[in-house]
C-alpha cells in the first residue's frame, strides 16, 4: 500500500527516521544491482580476483560512518551539492548536480537496464516475441514497472522494499555459488583452472590491472562513491540520528563482503566449467546467467531470477529517487523558492518519470557497445570520480581551501576526465600524436594523475583567493565541527561499534592474505 508523502523529508529522506538496519539493507540494494550479477560474475570468468578490490571496501563505507557521517547528517542537508554549497558557493552545488544527473543518466540507469535485459534474455532462452528482441522487452518493462513504483513510493517505498529483496538477492546467488562448486568438482578444481587469476596482486606492469593502480585508484573511485555520492549518501541522511546512520554503515559493511562470493566466484566457476566442457557462454558477461540457465532445476531457477529482478529494481528505483530529489532540491527549489511542500513532491515525481525517459532513450546507444560494457561503466566512474573525490577531501580537511579552489576543481577534474573520455573512441586514430598518451594511459593510473592534477589545482588556487568566513565554515570541516555534534557521537558509542568495525576490517585484511 502506497504510504502518504506530507512533505520532502518524508519523500526524498523517508522522515529522517530510519534504522540501522534499513539504512544497511538499502545501501547494499541499492550497490547491487545487474552490473553485479551479469559484470562482476564476467569480470570473474575473465580475469579472476582482480575486481575484487572494488567489493572489499567496506572499510571504506566505515569512513563514511565513522567520519562523514557527523557532518552530513548534523547539517541536515538533503544532497551532496546541498553540502558542497555551505562548504563553498552555490556554483559549486549547481556544477555537481550537473556531474551527477548526466552520471545517474548516461552511465547508471543505462547499464542497469541493458545487463538486466541480457541476464533475462540468456536465463530464459527467449530470442523474441511477437518479432521483438526479447531483450528489448524485458529491458523497457523493467524499467516501466520500477518507475512506476519509485513515483508512488518515493524513499520509504525503496528501502523498505530493499529489506525484503536483501535476503532474497542473497540465497538466490548462494543456491548458484553451491550448485557451481558441486559440478566442477570443488575449489580445489576453480584455484587449478584458474591459476594465476586467484592472485588479488598483480605486477605493476600489468597493462590492466597494476598493483600501483589498484591499490590507489580503486580507493579514489571508492572515496567517491561510498563517501560522497548522492545515490549511497541518501540512504545515511534518512537515519534517525548519528548512531543509527553509523550502525547502518557497518551493517552495509559486512553485506558488502558477499559479493565477491556470491557474484564473482561464480564467474570463475564459469569459467572452470567452461574449461572441463559442462557449460558454454559466448562472452563473459553471460556467465551468472548460464549458470542459472543451465544448472539450476526450474523451482530454484525461479528464485535466482526473483533476487535478479530484487538486484534490478532497488537499484533502478534508488537512481530514480535520487536523481528526482538532486533535480528538486538543487534546481528547481532554487529557482522558485517559494513552491510549497506539494508542490516539490508533484515536480520530484515527474523529474522520476523524466529520468525513466531518458534511461529507455540512452539504452539504445548503449547497446551499440555493449560488447565492453563493463570496462566502459568503470572507465567512466574512473574519470568523474577524480575532481569530486579531491573536493570533498580537502574541502573537509582544511578551512584553508577557498570557494574558487571548490568550484575550479569540480570543472577541471570534470573536463579533464570527460576529454579523455572523448578521445578513447579514437584511440587507434590517435596513435603517434601528441594527444596519444591520453588514451594510452592505463586507466587506472589516469584516474590518479587527475586526482593528484585536481588537488594541486586547488591548493594553487586557494593561495591566491579569499578563504570562506569562519561563521560559514562551522561544522563543515573537521576543526570547526560543534561539540554538540561530537557529543552525540561519543554518546552513541558503545564497545560492539568497536568490535563490528574490528571484525569487518579484520575479513578484509583476511581475504587479502588468503588471496595475494
Amino acid at each position: 500500500m502506497r504510504q502518504k508523502e506530507e512533505d520532502t523529508t518524508d519523500y526524498f529522506l523517508a522522515g529522517r527516521n530510519a534504522s540501522w538496519l534499513v539504512i544497511g539493507a538499502s545501501i547494499f540494494a541499492s550497490n547491487i544491482g545487474s552490473e553485479h550479477l551479469v559484470g562482476l560474475s564476467g569480470a570473474g570468468a575473465q580475469s579472476g580476483m582482480a575486481l575484487a578490490h572494488w567489493e572489499m571496501q567496506s572499510w571504506i563505507i566505515l569512513l563514511l560512518g565513522w567520519v562523514f557521517v557527523p557532518f552530513y547528517w548534523s547539517s541536515k542537508v538533503y544532497t551532496m551539492p546541498e553540502f558542497l554549497e555551505r562548504r563553498f558557493n552555490s556554483k559549486s552545488r549547481t556544477f555537481l548536480s550537473v556531474i551527477s544527473l548526466i552520471s545517474y543518466v548516461l552511465t547508471k540507469v543505462a547499464v542497469t537496464v541493458y545487463a538486466g535485459g541480457i541476464a533475462f534474455k540468456t536465463i530464459l532462452g527467449i530470442e523474441s516475441i511477437w518479432g521483438i528482441d526479447f531483450f528489448w522487452i524485458s529491458a523497457i518493462g523493467l524499467v516501466v514497472i520500477t518507475g512506476i513504483y519509485t513515483v508512488l513510493g518515493g524513499m520509504k517505498a525503496i528501502m523498505w522494499t530493499s529489506v525484503l529483496q536483501t535476503p532474497v538477492l542473497i540465497i538466490g546467488s548462494v543456491v548458484i555459488l553451491v550448485v557451481g562448486l558441486d559440478k566442477v568438482g570443488g575449489w580445489s578444481e576453480v584455484e587449478r583452472l584458474n591459476d594465476v587469476n586467484m592472485h588479488l596482486i598483480r605486477s605493476a606492469s600489468d597493462t590492466e590491472f597494476p598493483w600501483p593502480g589498484i591499490i590507489f585508484g580503486s580507493f579514489i573511485i571508492g572515496f567517491w562513491y561510498w563517501c560522497t555520492d548522492q545515490y549511497i549518501v541518501q540512504r545515511v541522511l534518512s537515519a534517525k540520528g548519528i548512531k543509527e546512520a553509523r550502525r547502518g554503515t557497518m551493517f552495509a559493511g559486512y553485506l558488502k563482503l558477499l559479493p565477491i562470493f556470491i557474484f564473482l566466484v561464480p564467474g570463475m566457476i564459469a569459467y572452470a566449467l567452461k574449461a572441463k566442457g559442462i557449460i558454454s557462454y559466448d562472452s563473459a558477461d553471460q556467465a551468472f546467467p548460464t549458470l542459472v540457465a543451465e544448472l539450476l532445476p526450474s523451482g530454484v531457477k525461479g528464485i535466482v531470477i526473483g533476487g535478479l529482478v530484487a538486484a534490478l529494481m532497488s537499484s533502478l528505483a534508488s537512481l530514480f529517487n535520487s536523481s528526482a530529489t538532486l533535480f528538486t532540491i538543487d534546481f528547481y527549489k532554487k529557482f522558485k523558492p517559494e513552491s510549497s511542500e506539494k508542490h516539490l513532491l508533484k515536480v520530484g515525481r515527474l523529474a522520476t518519470v523524466a529520468i525513466v525517459i531518458l534511461g529507455l532513450l540512452w539504452i539504445p546507444i548503449m547497446s551499440l557497445i555493449a560488447d565492453v560494457l563493463y570496462e566502459y561503466l568503470q572507465s567512466v566512474q574512473s574519470l568523474i570520480a577524480p575532481g569530486i573525490a579531491a573536493v570533498f577531501l580537502l574541502g573537509l580537511c582544511s578551512k584553508r581551501i577557498t570557494p574558487a579552489a571548490g568550484f575550479a576543481g569540480l570543472v577541471s577534474g570534470f573536463v579533464l576526465g570527460m576529454i579523455r573520455l572523448v578521445l578513447l573512441p579514437f584511440k587507434d586514430n590517435l596513435a603517434g600524436s601528441s594527444f596519444a598518451w591520453i588514451t594510452d594511459m592505463n586507466w587506472l593510473y589516469y584516474c590518479i594523475l587527475l586526482f593528484v592534477v585536481v588537488v594541486v589545482l586547488m591548493i594553487v588556487v586557494s593561495i591566491f583567493t579569499k578563504p570562506a568566513s569562519n561563521e560559514q565554515l562551522k561544522g563543515l570541516t573537521f576543526s570547526s565541527l560543534d561539540k554538540a555534534t561530537l557529543k552525540e557521537v561519543a554518546a552513541g558509542l558503545d564497545k560492539w561499534d568497536y568490535i563490528h568495525t574490528a571484525g569487518i576490517i579484520g575479513i578484509t585484511a583476511f581475504i587479502y592474505y588468503r588471496f595475494w
